[in-house]
Order: C-alpha cells, then structure tokens, then sequence
C-alpha cells in the first residue's frame, strides 16, 4: 500500500480525503488534526505524498512545509486552502509545492493530483538516467563528441588562422554564432574588437547605416557622424548573422568591402580603409535565392571563401545526452534548484527520442521548462512539456511566434520635429539588442537565447478566432483538442497582457497572479518575443 498523509484540522475535509482515496488504487490514507502530530507521522510513517492545509491553527503551512523538507525533502506536497487568491497560490508555489487543491474539495481532483503525486515520488526513487552535477557549468561552449561535431571542430581549426571569409550554414537553433565565435578565438584578430550583428532584426533602412556608419545631414535626422560596425572594429572580426535577409543594396556595399576593404559613410565621399575578418551566417537556401534574384551571385562566390556546415540536432543524436547534462547544470544553478539529482529513465527516454526541429536552442528551452515544472528532486516524464511526451512539434503547422509590440506612445511628450524624424527615432530604437559588440573577444559570455528579442510590425491584437479553431481541429481528426485549445487560448492571454504592460514581465505576472518565473517560462514555451520597438504615431 502507498502511504498517503492528510494534515488539516478540518475534520470534514479529512473525511473526504480518507474515503475517496483509501483503497483507491493502492492508497492507505492516514490522518492528523494538527502540525506536531502529523510531523510524528511523517517521521515514523514515511508517507508518500502528504496533503496540507495551508492555515492550521497553530501552524502555519508553509512553515510547517519547510519543516516538513527538513524531515523528507522528497514528499511531494499538496497544500489545500480555502483562499483562492493569487497571493495564496503564488506562496504555495513558491514554497515548492507539488501542487495546491481549493475548498471545497472534489473527490476526482484530489484522486488525479494525488496519483501524480505518487507517479512523481517513485520517479525520484528510480536510479536516475544521469546525475546532474553540482557548480556552474562552463560558460558558452561546444558540446558534442559526435562525428558530425568533429568534422565542424576540424573545419573550425583549418580555416581559423587563414584571413578568409566564412559561410556558416545550418538549421535555426543549431549555434552558428558559436562556431563563429571559435574561428575569431582560435585566428591571430583574437584580441581584437568581435561584432556580432543579426541582419533579420535590423530595419532594411537603417542596416546600411548600422554597418557603415553616416555623416551628419544623411538624412532628417542625422543630426551627427555615426561610425559604423566595419569601422569600429577595423582590425577585427565581424560576425554578420542571417545574412541572407540583407537587402541587395546593402549586398552590393559588402561585396565592395570584400574586393576592395574599402567602403563610404551614407551621404558622404570619404573613402575609408578597413581591414575586417567578415564571418555570415545563414539557415536559408541561398542558392536558390540567387536562381530567384533576391540574393547576389558574385556577394555568394565572395563568402564562399570558406563553408562550416553545423549539422542539426537529430543528424547527432549521440550528443543529447552532453547537452542535456550541460544544459540541467546551467538550469540548475541559474534557478537556484541545488536539491536536483537527476532526470529519471523514462524522461531521458523521451527527450533522447524526441526530433529537435528548433535544435539545440530548443533543448535548452524545454529543459528549463523542466526544471521549472519539477518540484522534486528528479525530473519525471510529466515535468517534459506534452509535445515532448507525444512526440510531436509544438504546433501542427510552422511553429507561429507571438510578437509583442511595446506601445509607449502615450508617455512620450510631444516635440516640435518632423514626422520623418519622429519615425526615424522610433525605428532605430527598434534594433537595441540587435548588435552585439565585443571589445574583449576571448573573455566569453553567456547570452540565453531562450528569451531573446526581435522586433516586427506585426499586429497581435487579433483576437483567437475559438469557433473556428475548434471546427478546423474537429475536421483534421485531431484526439487532444482540449490541451490544444487551451495552449492557444494561453498563448493569446500571455500576449495580450504583456502588450497591455508593455513588456512588463512582473506587472504581468501580477495580474495574471502567478509568478514572475511563469512568465517567462510561459513567454519561452509560446515563443513570444518581446519587442522593445516605442511606437510613435504620426500627427495629424
């Protein structure tokens, strides 16, 4: 029989406890009326699970559960509380609560959370697939022994020392960044400045000026000389990411700095030398853009000087396990989780077997969902996100990203300045993160990409058409529509907050009345990125 422990002081309450769960697939339920007594029991009984009031008379819950860790730190506890507010909730979770339950109780409820408990402490039972190890893991690095890692290792110190330009190619999420960060700090511009900009995030009005820089007078407001990427870090390394979403104009600019390294400010003459290492990047087909005219052939031919091909995740499958354990440590140091020992078989199974079509960026992201759902000791099965469990991709379709636009109109005071400067202002504040600029090159950093930005115009105000969803899925034959509705139904509420907030992750959690940790796991999990763009509106 599997021991379970109800500790409320409420004599109704653990009537219906015992009754609905005594005899119920294997379950012996045991009573207290009060804190010291049932301490008694849990350390002469060893329950399995324990259920909880929150506020006893002489104790109080989330007092007693911290005794209660020091006795047992693996009983997974379900608090039990007739307030239902948020701040409630937020406390018990906080604390490390399995889960809570609200009076009045049903029967069914505390059966289900109450067998998941159990399912939850056998799995912290289980000899784990791997331990987690202690200490922070070691900042941005390559993981992987596989051959297809190697073969990128051998690539990356062939063409490291000699001065040509690399083409990264591979899926999104793979670390094309990475790789270019290992050519720069294995070549002689080691100790030079290393830019790093991503072309898709950067407006194509204003890349070219980001890139080369521009005089004063360019255009309505270049109140001032701007010196761009190429020239600040003349001597160095220049990582330009998906380049295949550059405008042929700006194309035809770096095709010149390639033959030449020589280029112009925009709206100036001054020709200005440069001698810069260009290293792009790219998960599109850039031949195939060449045969459809949106991307230069000969600017092709020139960053094809040398080509690293980083291959996808489920083409190195040998390797989950490393980044796994990688990834568990970092999580399990950056969310203060020290109690963690481990992912149980069944867990490991799954994420072993599981595709990756977003990559290793993808690992990353569920395993901090996984911590973040485990309340235990070891990560089970049920602490996996659904599409994992069911081996399947997040979405049906092409996975769809939520952006964020963060209105700060109404707090900007009106200034006497033309429309196109107004604009102008408000789309190079859209790129702030864009560009990342490294003086130090070979002091590595850790940038979690989980949570990174990007900026669009895109509308997100649309409301979730349900009636037709609903419909849709029903044609398609689909077996989980309700976990699938509700998932969109999320999305669109976790959206449409953070819009109202702008971008305000703790307000948002305030009002939604969960935690900050939520949020962000919730902003992960939808793939929603918040934008830092301040919309201006035109004056009539």
């Amino acid at each position: 029989m599997t021991k379970v422990l109800v500790i409320d002081d409420d004599r109704m309450v653990r009537h219906i406890v015992s009754s609905g769960l005594n005899g119920y697939e294997g379950l012996d339920v045991l009573q207290a009326s009060d804190g010291d007594s049932g301490l008694q029991l849990i350390e002469r009984e060893q329950p399995s699970v324990l259920l909880l009031d929150i506020f006893l008379p002489e104790h109080n819950g989330l007092e007693l559960f911290r005794k209660i860790r020091a006795i047992n730190g693996k009983i997974p506890v379900i608090f039990i509380t007739a307030d239902t507010s948020s701040e409630t909730a937020i406390q018990a979770m906080r604390a490390g609560a399995f889960d809570y339950l609200s009076k009045p109780l049903n029967v069914e409820q505390v059966r289900n959370l109450t067998i998941s408990a159990v399912r939850a402490r056998r799995a912290m039972d289980q000899p784990v697939a791997f331990s987690i190890g202690e200490g922070m893991a070691d900042v941005e690095r390559f993981i992987g022994r596989s051959k297809a890692m190697v073969e990128v290792y051998k690539a990356i110190g062939r063409v490291a020392a000699q001065n040509v330009t690399v083409l990264i190619r591979g899926e999104s999420g793979c670390g094309k960044e990475l790789v270019a960060r290992a050519i720069m700090q294995n070549s002689h511009r080691a100790d030079q400045p290393y830019v790093a900009v991503n072309c898709a995030a950067i407006p194509d009005q204003l890349l070219e000026s980001e890139l080369f820089g521009h005089e004063k007078g360019a255009f309505t407001g270049a109140e001032k000389r701007r010196i761009g990427r190429f020239e600040q870090c003349d001597g160095g390394t220049i990582f330009l990411d998906e380049i295949g979403d550059m405008s042929q104009v700006t194309q035809g600019k770096v095709l010149r700095l390639l033959q030449e390294q020589k280029f112009e400010r925009v709206g100036g003459n001054e020709i200005i030398q440069t001698n810069v290492r260009i290293i792009a990047a790219t998960n599109r087909p850039l031949e195939e853009m060449v045969e459809e005219g949106t991307f230069r052939e000969d600017l092709l031919y020139r960053l094809n000087g040398f080509t690293v091909f980083l291959p996808p995740l489920r083409e190195r499958v040998e390797d989950i396990p490393l980044l796994l354990e990688y990834f568990f440590r970092r999580a399990k140091h950056d969310m203060s989780r020290p109690e963690l020992e481990g992912i149980s078989p069944e867990a490991f199974e799954l994420l072993q077997h599981y595709e990756w079509p977003g990559n290793v960026r993808q690992l990353q992201s569920v395993v901090r969902q996984s911590v973040l759902n485990t309340t235990g000791t070891v990560i089970a099965s049920v602490n996996l996100p659904d599409f994992v469990r069911e081996g399947r991709r997040p979405t049906k379709s092409v996975p769809h990203v939520e952006k964020v636009e963060v209105d700060r109109s109404k707090d900007v005071e009106p200034i006497d300045a033309p429309n196109e400067f107004l604009e102008r202002e408000a789309t190079e504040s859209a790129y702030v993160g864009a560009v990342s600029i490294d003086r130090r090159p070979t002091e590595s950093h850790y940038e979690d990409e989980t949570y990174g930005t990007e900026y669009s115009d895109r509308d997100s105000n649309k409301a979730f058409p349900l009636f037709e969803y609903v419909a849709s899925r029903m044609h398609e034959g689909t077996v989980n529509l309700y976990a699938e509705a509700l998932e969109q139904m999320e999305r669109r509420l976790f959206t449409q907050v953070l819009e109202a907030t702008g971008g305000n992750q703790s307000k948002a959690a305030e009002i939604l009345g969960i935690t900050r940790g939520k949020v962000r796991d919730r902003i992960a999990t939808f793939g929603i990125q918040v934008e830092k763009t301040v919309s201006i509106s035109k004056r009539s």
